[in-house]
C-alpha cells in the first residue's frame, strides 16, 4: 500500500473566525344450538403462519450476519500513539493512525486529495476513510461516494494509490478491487463510529475542509 508522496495537500489549520393499557374482562362464551365449527383449517393455517414467521426471522438474521463482525481481509496496522503535530508528517504509506494535525477533517465526499494529517484526526474520532486512485473511472467513484451518505465517512482520491479501493479506520485497513464488495458494508459496520478509535465520540464536522 506504499505510494509515492508527490505533491501533497498542505495540512489545513482551523480558520481564526469559527466557522399499558390494562385488559378488560370478557364474558365466557355461551352454549349454542349451532353446529360446532371445524377448527382444523384454522389450526393448519396457524401452524403455517408460525413456519412463515420463523422463515422470515431466519432470513433477517442471516442478512444481518452478513454485515456483522470483522470482514475477511482486514489487516491490522501498527500505528504510533495519537499526538497533535503541526505541519506535514512523513507517514509510511497510507496512514491508519498515529500523530496528526490538531484539527480534524470534516467528513464527506472530496473530489481532490485531502491533507492526510487532518484525515487521521478524523480516524481518531471513529471515521472510516475510503480512498481510490486519482483518475479512477467515474463508475467506481460513484459507487464509493454512495457509502458517504452516513455520519463519519470520508471518501477521497489519493495520488499514487495502487489499490482500486482502500478502506481505512484507526489501526486497520482493507483492500478490494470491487466497489460493490459486501465486505465494505461489513467494514463500515465494524469500525464506523467506534472500533479501535481512541476518541470515538469526537466530532466529524466543525473542523476543516469543504466536502463536495
Amino acid at each position: 500500500m506504499a505510494r509515492p508522496k508527490g505533491n501533497r495537500p498542505t495540512p489545513a489549520k482551523r480558520p481564526e473566525q469559527p466557522a399499558g393499557t390494562s385488559g378488560t374482562r370478557r364474558p365466557l362464551p355461551q352454549a349454542s344450538d349451532k353446529p360446532a365449527r371445524d377448527w382444523k383449517p384454522i389450526l393448519l393455517w396457524g401452524a403455517g403462519g408460525v413456519v412463515l414467521v420463523a422463515f422470515i426471522v431466519a432470513v433477517v438474521v442471516g442478512l444481518s450476519s452478513e454485515v456483522s463482525g470483522i470482514p475477511e481481509g482486514v489487516q491490522e496496522i501498527a500505528v504510533d500513539p495519537p499526538q497533535h503535530v503541526d505541519g506535514e508528517i512523513a507517514y509510511d504509506g497510507h496512514p491508519a493512525g498515529g500523530p496528526h494535525n490538531p484539527v480534524w477533517l470534516n467528513c464527506g465526499v472530496y473530489t481532490e486529495p485531502v491533507p492526510e494529517e487532518n484525515a487521521v484526526h478524523s480516524l481518531e474520532h471513529g471515521a472510516v476513510w475510503i480512498t481510490y486512485p486519482t483518475g479512477s473511472e467515474p463508475e467506481l467513484v460513484d459507487r464509493l461516494e454512495g457509502y458517504a451518505g452516513r455520519p463519519k465517512m470520508i471518501v477521497s482520491p489519493v495520488d499514487g494509490q495502487t489499490s482500486p479501493v482502500l478502506l481505512t479506520a484507526w489501526g486497520v485497513q482493507m483492500e478490494t478491487g470491487d466497489p460493490g464488495d459486501r465486505r465494505i458494508e461489513q467494514f463500515i459496520a465494524a469500525f464506523n463510529g467506534g472500533g479501535n478509535a481512541p476518541e470515538p465520540g469526537g466530532a466529524c464536522t466543525g473542523g476543516v475542509g469543504q466536502p463536495a
